[in-house]
């Protein structure tokens, strides 16, 4: 069995930051791309940044340069440093990872969310 732990979120001003951290445990061989997901009321799921295992990240055009993703592979980790926030950051954010368990088996795994709300 394979969980991801988030945490992290909350309410924060416009112009403020936020720290949300995805942890992964259980049985894993190998963790691939971790990354994070977001899903606003109303709007579809969109792809916030992700880190692959090679340690190259992307991000969605709407977060470039506010957003930070980062990885700490020893801790099975995924963080997104969120500044810059604004009102339309507001959503339940998702971490997934693509995991490794068995010599066949491979698949994606997603945290249960976290809501970051951005409001004065």
């Amino acid at each position: 069995q394979v969980q991801l732990v988030e945490s992290g979120g909350g309410l924060v001003q416009p112009g403020g930051s936020l720290r949300l951290s995805c942890a992964a445990s259980g049985n894993i061989l190998s963790i691939y791309t971790m990354g994070w997901y977001r899903m606003a009321t109303g709007k579809q799921r969109e792809l916030v940044g992700a880190y692959t295992s090679a340690g190259s990240a992307k991000y969605a055009d709407s977060v470039k340069g506010r957003f930070t993703i980062s990885r700490d592979n020893a801790k099975n980790t995924v963080y997104l440093q969120m500044n810059s926030l604004k009102p339309e950051d507001t959503a339940v954010y998702y971490c997934y990872a693509d995991i490794q368990t068995g010599w066949v088996a491979r698949a994606d795994y997603w945290g249960q969310g976290t809501q970051v709300t951005v409001s004065s």
